[in-house]
């Protein structure tokens, strides 16, 4: 295990996309998006994504340099033909195009279609509560979900992220979660270290819970119907809304050829926060919920009472400080690319 600087890493992975064809957007935007995961601890959508981003890139999956098209349909409604762009840069793309109609109307909704792995939404949501404004995103995946009362998976992880500003320099509040107790990536990296699951996250294909990533085919949902209701719903804004594929005609993102276009779909909400109350009313009310929860009495002494987005807070201050963790296997894969395209020595001989 070796850790790097987040500045080195996020320079890295921005010059080694841009040489495998990405435009500047779009490599600002996938860079920003991995690196920014890893640093707040969400290693499943983070830096260990690059070798696959890369290939896909270079094989025709993702356009590198793609030609982004918005159609205004109505005053606050629009959609964004992504042109199967990295969904990192589609998602920033939506947060640029949403937050000046939203200043403008109140609100401002962005359907995205022809888009890929678009990775944590929470680098959306989060652009938009660090300029003032509320955000919701959505996006798909393919069929990973048990089905309720069923033997099948039919839905995605299809995850929900939601971020809106505090006061002052505090960090926005971001919940970031999938309708899956746990992400296919997290299963994987289980699966890669050789280790079970810390409960019964997934099933097998008799549809029996499990904790063994080795024979695990689907994750179960988060609250049985209830997370399958919600990845319905995710399902309904960014695959049958967009005309995208949905359900079991989305293509697996690792075990499809990736030459091959996946068809995705995301959906993005930006509103104001000053339609009931200021701005700064707003703000303060939030501080005051924050504080409240943080004081909560916990069930242990040793562990207080967390918001969504608290543990993302405290891994950020703690890995900008000792830098972001990578496995000896990623290590490698990340050394032999930066070989291959001759790249910041500084990184691999870490």
């Amino acid at each position: 295990m070796r850790r790097i600087l987040y500045k080195d890493l996020l320079s890295f992975s921005k010059k080694l996309l841009l040489s495998v064809g990405l435009d500047k957007f779009s490599a600002r935007s996938v860079s920003n998006g991995l690196c920014e995961a890893s640093l707040r601890g969400v290693d499943s959508h983070g830096i260990n994504l690059l070798p696959h981003y890369v290939n896909s890139a270079i094989k025709g999956r993702k356009n590198p340099k793609p030609h982004f098209v918005f159609n205004s349909v109505f005053q606050s409604f629009g959609v964004l033909d992504a042109d199967h762009a990295f969904g990192h840069a589609a998602g920033e793309k939506s947060i640029d195009l949403a937050i000046p109609i939203a200043k403008k109307y109140g609100v401002s909704m962005i359907a995205v279609k022809n888009s890929t792995h678009p990775g944590a939404l929470a680098s959306f949501t989060l652009k938009a509560a660090r300029k003032g404004y509320a955000a919701f995103a959505f996006t798909h995946s393919d069929s990973l979900m048990l089905s309720a009362n069923s033997k099948e998976k039919y839905f995605g992880t299809n995850p929900i992220s939601f971020s809106c500003p505090r006061e002052g320099s505090e960090e926005p509040y971001c919940l970031d979660m999938a309708t899956t107790i746990i992400s296919w990536n997290k299963l994987l990296n289980t699966k890669k270290e050789n280790a079970k699951l810390n409960g019964k996250f997934a099933s097998n294909k008799r549809g029996q819970p499990t904790n063994d990533p080795k024979v695990a085919s689907s994750l179960m949902p988060i609250g049985d119907y209830k997370g399958f209701g919600l990845a319905s719903m995710i399902e309904i804004l960014c695959g049958v809304l967009t005309g995208m594929s949905f359900g079991k005609s989305i293509p697996p993102m690792f075990d499809y050829p990736i030459n091959k276009k996946r068809f995705l779909g995301q959906f993005y909400i930006v509103f104001r926060i000053d339609a009931a109350l200021s701005k700064k009313n707003f703000t303060n009310r939030m501080k005051i919920m924050t504080k409240e929860v943080r004081k909560l009495k916990p069930i242990r002494k040793n562990i207080r009472v967390k918001l969504p987005n608290d543990p993302e807070i405290q891994n950020s201050k703690y890995r900008i400080k000792k830098g972001i963790p990578l496995d000896d296997d990623l290590f490698k894969k990340l050394s032999n690319i930066a070989n291959k395209y001759n790249l910041n020595k500084k990184l691999i001989n870490e």
